[in-house]
This record gives structure tokens, sequence and C-alpha cells, in this order.
């Protein structure tokens, strides 16, 4: 597709999804899309959300989560519990082992505290390449994300355009605050990582995460040693707009 028509497609399903309820968002874009879509989830707050909202809405989207091989045993212990209530094709993708074994021999095996760059290879090796693999045969993904979470984010679109992955990318909650999760967690029982109860908000590898406290930013946790503008792993860098 050319990149005017790319643009136009983007802009016309932004036009569709204005005033559409995050499930309806879900809906427009397994009927734009089909089997050219699924949904990435870190098995975080709002993406165990889309995950209950697919299974109802359109449950053939395939869900898959990336198993950086440093996660929490609260997170796996929520991805088993994700995977048998939820009767849906749920993937999980590791990193290419050749690829760990080689950067923890060149570089440590925290190397991820002494720069970052070491922390975005690490990053690259654990999630960005296994995303790749995990995107290679659709069109577009849905993700979790939400303005509010962080600097970064503030222009996240419901549709826009993921110039990394050379993919359509849809955020289904892009206007909900936290308040509105919770609300829907509590509503419709979602199960969540129980991290969370312990001051955990944003939750990744186990050694670049930390619980915060009363009054921090939702992400102060992830990543604490860095400034808050540097605070992505490569999965969601914003966009390059398309003129």
């Amino acid at each position: 597709m050319s990149d005017k028509n790319l643009k136009l497609r983007i802009e016309e399903l932004k036009t569709k999804a204005k005033g559409l309820t995050a499930e309806q968002i879900i809906g427009l874009a397994y009927q734009e899309f089909g089997a050219r879509l699924n949904f990435a989830s870190s098995l975080g707050e709002e993406d165990q959300v889309i995950t209950d909202m697919i299974s109802k809405t359109a449950p053939h989207i395939e869900v898959f989560t990336l198993d950086t091989g440093r996660l929490f045993l609260e997170t796996y212990e929520l991805l088993a519990k994700t995977q048998k209530r939820y009767p849906m094709t749920y993937k999980v993708y590791y990193p290419d082992t050749q690829a760990v074994e080689e950067m923890v021999q060149m570089k440590g095996i925290n190397l991820f505290y002494e720069s970052i760059e070491n922390r975005k290879m690490c990053c690259g090796v654990r999630k960005v390449e296994p995303l790749k693999r995990a995107l290679a045969n659709v069109d577009a993904w849905l993700c979790g994300l939400r303005r509010a979470q962080s600097v970064t984010r503030s222009t996240v679109e419901a549709f826009e355009w993921d110039e990394a992955n050379q993919k359509i990318k849809i955020n289904p909650l892009v206007d909900w605050s936290l308040d509105q999760v919770h609300e829907y967690i509590k509503k419709n029982k979602v199960d969540v990582n129980s991290l969370h109860a312990q001051g955990f908000l944003s939750i990744s590898c186990s050694s670049c995460t930390r619980a915060v406290k009363p009054g921090e930013d939702i992400r102060a946790g992830r990543w604490w040693w860095e400034q808050p503008e540097q605070k992505e792993c490569g999965l969601h860098n914003n966009p390059r707009k398309k003129k």
C-alpha cells in the first residue's frame, strides 16, 4: 500500500472510531483486518481488560505475550490463569536462545543497569525481536496503551502507524483513565497480577520493575534509574507520523 493510501486508510479508521467504546473499536478492528490482526498482551491491567473484551467481542483474535525469561513468578501465575479462563488462541513468544547467550557473555547478566544503550540492547533481544516474529503475518496489532500512562505515550491515538514494525497499531483504551480500567476490572471480575496490590503499577521483568510510592507516576517503577522521557523498551516508541 502506498504512503498516501495508507494515510487515507488510517484517517478513515480514526473517523470510524470516533465515539465508539473500546469494545466497539476492537470489533471494528476485527471487521477491518480479520485474521491479519492480533493482540499483544503484557498481562498488565489494561491488557487483561482488553483480553476480557476480546473474549466477548471477537474471540477469534489471536492473543500473544512475550516471555523475556526474567518475569516475576506472579506474572507466570497470571498467565496460566488467563490461558485457562479464556478459550482463545493464546501464544507465548520467547527470545532467541543464542542471542541471549551471546549478549550475556559479552555484557554480563545485569547489563541493563550499566547504561541506557545496554538496557535497550537487552530489551531488543528479549522483547523487540520476539515481537517482530509475533507480528510477521499480520497487518495490524492491538495494544493496551493509554495516553495518561506516561509522557512517552501522550500522543497515542486509537489508530496509528507503527513505523518500527510497519503495521497499523490500534489502542482501544487510548482515552481511558486508570480509574476506568479499575472499574472494568472490578465489574467484570478480571484477573490481574497480584503484585498490583503490593504497589507495582506497571510490571515487566523482575530486574527492571519495582513498587512505586503513593503519588509517584504510574511508570516510575519501570527502569527507575532512567529519566521519564527515556522509558520505552522499543515496543512502543512514538510512531513517525505519515505526512
